[in-house]
C-alpha cells in the first residue's frame, strides 16, 4: 500500500479528476497515497471505502471515452471523523494537504471550529504544531492568489490561540495554484457505462475532459510527488496564468450560467452554440484580453481552445451546477475585468451582462443555491446587488446604469415569452 503523505481536504469530482490524477501519473506515485476526507456528507467515503478507494476516470472528448483506474486515494474518511484528521495531520510522514473545498469554504462560519473545513483543518494543524513539523498548504479552488488567502482565513480562526502557533501558521508554506479541468456530474448512465465498457462495478466514476492544467507557486519543505512528469507547471509568478484561467474559463462559464439560463439552456454546449450568448463572451473576453500579456499566455490560442472546449456536447456541463455560489464567483471572475476596464475609460459591457444576468437570475429562481443567500435576498435594488460583488463598481455610475438598462431588457424579453406562451 502506498505511505500517507498528502491529506486533501473536499471528497469531490474535481478532486479526483485533477490532483489525484496528478499524483496517480507522478513518475514517483508509488511514494505519495493521499488521505481524503469528505466536505460534510459521509457518502463519498462510503462509496470509495466500499471499492478499496478505487475509481474510474472516464476522459470523454468528440471522438469517444477513455477508462483509467485512479488508486492514488489510499483512505478515504468522513469529515466528521475529526479525530482521525488530527491524528492524521500530526503524522510527520504527512508532507502536504491539498483543498478544494470551493471559494465559500474560504469564509468559514459558525461557532466551532469543526463547523468547517478550515475550522477542521486549523484543528489539525495545532497537533502538528506540537510536533514541531512544517507542512506544505495547497489551495486548488477559484481564487486569485488563493494560498494567500489560505493564510489570511486560517491565520483569522487563529486570533484567539497563543503567539507560538499563530506564528508557526505564519511560518508554513502557502502555495498559489491555478487549476482547470472541466469535471461535470457523474449520472447513472456513466455508472453503467463503466460496468459496460470495463466489467468494474464502480458506483462513483468520475467524468471529465481531456485538458486539463496546473500551475503551482510556491514551496515544499517536505517533499512532494513530481507532479511535472504528469504536465504540471512551476512558475515563479503565477498571477498572469491565474488571471487568464479565472478570467477567461471560469468567467466565461460564470456568464453562460447565468445568460444561458435566461436563455432557456441547460448546458454549455448549448449555451456556446447560440450566438447572442456567443457574442457575450466574446466581448467580455476583448474586455478580459486587454489587460493579459499575449506573448506570455497565448491568449488568442487559449481562446480558440476555450470554444473547442465549450463546444463538446459529449461532456455536457450542466449551468445549474455552474450557477452555484455565483455571487462569490463573481466576485473574483467577472469584477476584477470590468473594475480594471473602468479605471481604462471604458465601460465593460460584457461584464454587465454577467452581472445584470445574474441580478436577473436571483430573482427568478425559486430555490437560490448560495452560502450568502440571506445578503442577496435582503439586498435593496441594482445597486446594492452590485455592491455585494464590488463595492467599487456600485458606485461607477456608469456602470449601474449599464447593468439597469441589461436587467430591464432581460425582464422585457422574460415577459415577451410569458405572453408567447399563453
Amino acid at each position: 500500500m502506498k505511505p500517507e503523505r498528502i491529506v486533501h481536504l473536499g471528497l469531490g469530482a474535481f478532486f479526483r479528476a485533477h490532483q489525484a490524477f496528478y499524483t496517480q501519473r507522478a513518475s514517483d506515485a508509488e511514494q505519495w497515497g493521499i488521505v481524503a476526507y469528505t466536505g460534510r456528507s459521509s457518502e463519498q467515503a462510503d462509496l470509495l471505502n466500499g471499492q478499496n478507494c478505487k475509481y474510474t476516470l472516464i476522459t470523454r472528448d468528440s471522438n469517444g471515452d477513455s477508462f483509467e483506474v485512479i488508486d492514488s486515494v489510499v483512505r478515504a474518511v468522513p469529515a466528521s471523523d475529526l479525530e482521525d484528521l488530527i491524528r492524521t495531520l500530526a503524522n510527520p510522514n504527512i508532507a502536504l494537504v491539498t483543498l478544494t473545498i470551493t471559494e465559500a469554504g474560504y469564509q468559514p462560519s459558525g461557532s466551532e471550529l469543526s463547523d468547517s473545513a478550515l475550522g477542521r483543518l486549523l484543528l489539525g494543524l495545532k497537533a502538528r504544531y506540537a510536533t514541531g513539523a512544517k507542512i506544505a498548504l495547497v489551495p486548488c479552488d477559484n481564487l486569485p492568489s488563493n494560498g494567500e488567502v489560505l493564510k489570511a482565513a486560517l491565520t483569522s480562526l487563529a486570533k484567539a490561540e497563543d503567539q507560538g502557533f499563530i506564528d508557526y501558521l505564519e511560518s508554513l508554506s502557502y502555495v498559489t495554484t491555478s487549476i482547470d479541468r472541466i469535471t461535470p456530474k457523474t449520472t447513472q448512465a456513466d455508472i453503467d457505462l463503466v460496468l459496460e465498457q470495463t466489467g468494474f462495478s464502480d458506483r462513483s466514476p468520475v467524468v471529465t475532459e481531456p485538458f486539463r492544467d496546473w500551475v503551482l507557486e510556491g514551496e515544499f519543505p517536505l517533499g512532494r510527488p513530481k507532479w511535472e512528469s504528469a504536465g504540471a507547471r512551476f512558475v515563479s509568478q503565477i498571477e498572469p496564468f491565474e488571471n487568464r484561467k479565472l478570467w477567461l474559463l471560469n468567467g466565461a462559464h460564470t456568464l453562460m450560467a447565468l445568460f444561458g439560463t435566461l436563455r432557456g439552456h441547460q448546458s454549455v454546449d448549448q449555451a456556446i452554440e447560440d450566438p447572442e450568448i456567443l457574442d457575450e463572451v466574446n466581448r467580455f473576453w476583448d474586455e478580459a484580453a486587454s489587460h493579459l500579456d499575449e506573448k506570455l499566455l497565448e491568449v488568442a490560442a487559449y481562446r480558440k481552445a476555450l470554444l473547442e472546449r465549450f463546444s463538446n456536447p459529449r461532456i455536457g456541463y450542466q449551468l445549474a451546477q455552474i450557477a452555484q455560489e455565483s455571487l462569490n464567483k463573481l466576485s473574483v471572475r467577472i469584477a476584477p475585468v470590468a473594475l480594471l476596464e473602468l479605471r481604462a475609460g471604458r465601460i465593460p459591457h460584457g461584464a454587465a451582462t454577467a452581472i445584470a444576468s445574474w441580478i436577473w437570475f436571483v430573482a427568478n429562481t425559486s430555490e437560490l443555491r448560495d452560502s450568502r443567500a440571506a445578503e442577496i435576498q435582503s439586498a435593496n435594488g441594482e445597486r446594492e446587488l452590485i455592491g455585494l460583488i464590488s463595492q467599487e463598481l456600485a458606485t461607477n455610475e456608469g456602470f449601474v446604469t449599464a447593468v439597469g438598462k441589461k436587467v430591464k431588457q432581460f425582464s422585457a424579453l422574460q415577459t415577451q415569452s410569458l405572453e408567447s406562451t399563453r
